[in-house]
């Protein structure tokens, strides 16, 4: 007669190659030492979205790559149909380590190609990210400290292990916007954002600016006296 095991079923992983994308947008003969802005959308969003916030935030004439989150799903209300749009998010937590590591792996291999195309020092590299990706990258900048000159966190939260000794000095200035209305970050928890984030990193600039989760339309305003001050044009 057979009999049903009841030990636990064993678990595998194993590797497999993973396309993915971005979207660039550069000058046709960049001058003026433009900068390399790598942005990463929020959950459900895609880059498509991304870059058009993100040319509207930092200004024109930089050269702007708009990354794909590498997991896809329909935003829809309950089943999905055939008018469903395509979302995509950057992990969840059962799975966050392995998530952690692809970000860092697409990020280092998008910077790399984009600095040798336009000769571009790390310097000259600056991160956006909205809500979902923002803690990934001051993860990012605190394990590889050599590869962009700032961030720009929008929405976001620092990482919950941000004072463990895993990280390394943060050598990126760091600009980080809340948003008074924000239910998932609430005022309490992002006026701690700036203190915590100097824990790594000396140069932090942090803002509570009014409204709801949300890309803020008009933040260009205090984004460009800090683009000049961390990338001055020689």
């Amino acid at each position: 007669m057979f009999s049903l095991s009841t030990t636990m079923p064993e678990q595998h992983t194993f590797l497999s190659p993973l396309e993915c994308r971005y979207l660039l947008q550069a000058p046709e003969n960049p001058s003026g030492n433009p900068l390399v802005v790598v942005a990463l959308h929020g959950y459900s969003s895609n880059p498509e979205v991304m870059l058009r916030l993100t040319a509207g935030l930092v200004g024109d004439g930089h050269i702007i790559a708009s990354l794909q989150a590498p997991n896809q799903h329909y935003v829809a209300d309950g089943l999905p149909n055939a008018q469903s749009i395509a979302g995509y998010n950057w992990g969840i937590r059962p799975h966050w380590e392995s998530s952690v590591k692809l970000h860092h792996e697409m990020l280092r291999e998008v910077l790399k190609s984009l600095r040798d195309r336009f000769d571009v020092g790390h310097e000259r590299c600056l991160l956006v990210g909205f809500s979902q990706p923002v803690g990934l990258n001051y993860r990012f900048v605190g394990t590889h400290p050599d590869e962009v000159g700032g961030v720009i966190g929008i929405c976001g939260g620092v990482p919950r292990d941000w004072e463990e000794d895993k990280y390394q000095p943060v050598q990126a200035a760091l600009f980080h916007i809340s948003r008074d209305e924000d239910p998932i970050y609430p005022i309490a928890v992002a006026n701690t954002f700036a203190e915590r984030l100097r824990h790594r990193a000396k140069d932090v600039e942090f803002h509570l600016i009014p409204g709801p989760h949300r890309f803020p339309s008009k933040a260009r305003s205090i984004v460009s006296p800090w683009l000049k001050r961390i990338f001055p044009t020689p």
